[in-house]
């Protein structure tokens, strides 16, 4: 079967795979390495595949449709986001006018709100896969008959939805490698990470529960599947041969280090077959890790880790269900992975359940009192299907009324709760504010200087500088229009 993955456009420097569906106020963009698994999955399987990165790349939908019309689809593959919906299901009407074709829709928005999809689709959308689709997929596009296969949402031939029961949780160890050849590392930037560079998933699933994180609740459950360290390892070598030019992989896990055996194999393995003396690595970190494990982590050359403080409060990390966690625990974690040589990125939110314009100042000053590099402030992401949005639609905190409103008109991150005693706009003046203290203190802006060792270095700044910049400028300037900050990659 030939089968074509779109990744669409929506705006510029739109970021479609992220945490976040929106423009990042970094102007990073996100590597859709889920979407590719599944594309080496259908390659494996016999298919033929192309893909579309049209959200990276800044495609217009005109030039994504020229591309479709040259390869003629029978199997539309897209992923769909919560603000980008209507948009997506207008491109693949058009799509299915010019080249009458199936359409799969995947996704954590169309996994939470199936029919709701299939309603708005009107038959632009043929079928939902919801949750961990790679199987589901493959199932499809190898002709099963589509009320045998699990994990899907469809009409019949009556028109009548039907909801097939829930695919069971896949081995990690039997996935494949991304297929990476069907893009370039240099269409994604990231002031963060050396550049270029590829992501790379340790595993699937978290052990942990908090109330706003849609993966877990929605894509890949509550329990974490580790690849095996060979396998890791194995796609690291396999990374670096494909793409000698890459710098670092980063491991965009959520909870990497949450079994510190595995994170140990990981390690010993990286110095058994040398890579630590060719590449650098990062990961994504919880602040209650075993701290044992990060002197053999920085001996195999991890370079910097993305931690989830996420709040300046006791109260704040238990009000979203951040288990097993304190803002001490915080403290020390960024003490301990300072003095190893760590560049650190503080992930941080305001508007968790019970935020206060003091707790929120309690966030911010707790991110200037710790040695990080980087950081980001958001609003805390309220999605469909997480309990975080249930509980916000429940109690009268939600602003949203419809699935456009999740974005600026300027296509940016959106604060979307709202409380009594903290309205949206003051958690969105105190993010702004809390960015302009932590990168404009002279102590600040003095360590990043500092911490440029190379001429990557030194672009990688510019670009960040660049994003904080233009992010501001945007928003003071012209709140109401999108503005192009880089070209596309052709």
């Amino acid at each position: 079967m030939k089968i074509a993955i779109l990744n669409p456009s929506f705006g510029d420097n739109f970021v479609r795979v992220a945490r976040w569906s929106a423009k990042s106020r970094g102007r990073v963009q996100r590597h859709p390495d889920y979407l590719l698994i599944a594309a080496q999955i259908l390659l494996n399987a016999g298919h033929e595949v192309i893909f579309v990165e049209a959200a990276a790349r800044n495609l217009s939908p005109e030039e994504s449709f020229r591309l479709l019309r040259a390869f003629r689809p029978e199997l539309l593959v897209i992923h769909a986001t919560t603000p980008s919906i209507y948009a997506d299901i207008e491109q693949t009407r058009i799509i299915k006018t010019q080249n009458p074709c199936k359409v799969a829709f995947t996704g954590q928005h169309v996994t939470a709100e199936p029919q709701n999809t299939l309603l708005l689709g009107q038959g632009a959308v043929d079928y939902i896969l919801r949750g961990e689709y790679d199987l589901t997929l493959r199932d499809l596009a190898n002709g099963r008959p589509p009320e045998s296969i699990a994990g899907m949402t469809w009409r019949d031939e009556t028109g009548k939805i039907i909801t097939n029961p829930d695919r069971a949780p896949l081995n990690v160890n039997e996935l494949p490698f991304p297929a990476w050849h069907l893009v370039k590392p240099e269409w994604y930037p990231d002031a963060g990470k050396k550049f270029p560079f590829l992501t790379l998933f340790t595993g699937r699933g978290c052990n942990n529960a908090c109330s706003f994180c849609r993966d877990p609740q929605l894509m890949y459950g509550y329990h974490l599947r580790n690849r095996s360290a060979a396998l890791v390892v194995d796609e690291m070598e396999y990374d670096i041969k494909l793409f000698p030019q890459i710098r670092e992989i980063m491991f965009e896990t959520d909870t990497f280090a949450a079994d510190p055996a595995h994170v140990r194999q990981v390690c010993e393995e990286i110095m058994r077959r040398g890579l630590h003396k060719k590449i650098t690595w990062s990961c994504n970190m919880r602040i209650n890790t075993d701290l044992s494990i990060l002197p053999l982590m920085r001996k195999a050359n991890c370079r910097m880790l993305m931690v989830g403080y996420e709040f300046g409060t006791d109260d704040a990390l238990r009000a979203v269900r951040k288990g097993g966690v304190n803002v001490a625990m915080g403290r020390e974690f960024s003490r301990r992975a300072h003095e190893l040589g760590f560049t650190l990125h503080g992930c941080f939110m305001i508007g968790a359940p019970g935020e206060t314009r003091a707790s929120a100042r309690a966030t911010i000053e707790y991110a200037k009192s710790m040695p990080l590099d980087t950081i980001q402030i958001t609003g805390i992401a309220t999605y469909p299907g997480t309990h975080l949005y249930k509980w916000a639609k429940d109690n009268g905190f939600l602003l949203a009324k419809d699935w456009k409103d999740w974005l600026t008109a300027a296509g940016e991150q959106k604060t979307l709760l709202s409380y009594p005693q903290l309205s949206n706009t003051e958690i969105d003046e105190l993010i702004d504010q809390g960015l302009k203290e932590f990168y404009l203190r002279p102590a600040q802006i003095w360590r990043m200087l500092v911490s440029i060792r190379s001429v990557g270095d030194l672009l990688r700044k510019i670009y960040g500088l660049t994003a904080f910049i233009h992010y501001f400028f945007q928003k003071v300037f012209l709140p109401g229009k999108s503005v192009k900050t880089r070209k596309d990659s052709k």
